[in-house]
């Protein structure tokens, strides 16, 4: 009866495995950002519609053209992980909406994984002035502006009024 309940619960376990490293194989999918579909552009007139039209109908774009803002972009990518292996992207649109001098549209473009285009995109983040810093060297870089005065609780010499 022990060897019955064994192979039972090796079977069962062998099954459990199986499970697990299928579901291990599953890729994940991850979405990040917009990009208006077809249907969607076909709202925008060019030469009629203007740069606060388009930004009403699709929201505030992912980014701006940068110094020379007349173009907007709006981006949407998919990536898959697979497993412990780092995240692959498998597809990415760009949108890129520009405009002439009144800001009105002047061309709709496209852009997929596809084209291999590079569409540089200002980043729009804060930087934190802790640039390849770790949390040990931070520490450590801390001793040497400890105020010996202040860690033993001195007077500043204000004195009471």
């Amino acid at each position: 009866m022990n060897m019955t309940k064994l192979r039972d619960s090796l079977r069962v376990s062998g099954f459990v495995l199986a499970v697990v490293a299928v579901s291990a194989c599953t890729p994940m999918t991850r979405f990040h950002g917009f990009a208006p579909d077809a249907r969607e552009l076909a709202q925008v007139q060019v030469g009629q519609s203007t740069r606060s039209d388009v930004v009403t109908l699709f929201g505030p774009p992912t980014s701006d053209g940068g110094l020379r803002n007349d173009t907007i972009y709006y981006v949407a990518s998919q990536f898959d992980r697979i497993g412990p292996f780092a995240p692959q992207e498998v597809d990415r649109t760009v949108i890129a909406v520009s405009f002439d001098a009144s800001d009105r549209v002047r061309n709709v473009i496209r852009y997929t994984l596809e084209d291999g285009r590079v569409v540089q995109l200002d980043r729009r983040v804060t930087d934190d002035g802790i640039e390849d810093v770790g949390v040990l060297e931070q520490l450590l870089g801390s001793f040497g502006r400890v105020d010996a005065g202040t860690l033993l609780g001195a007077d500043d010499g204000g004195g009471d009024l």
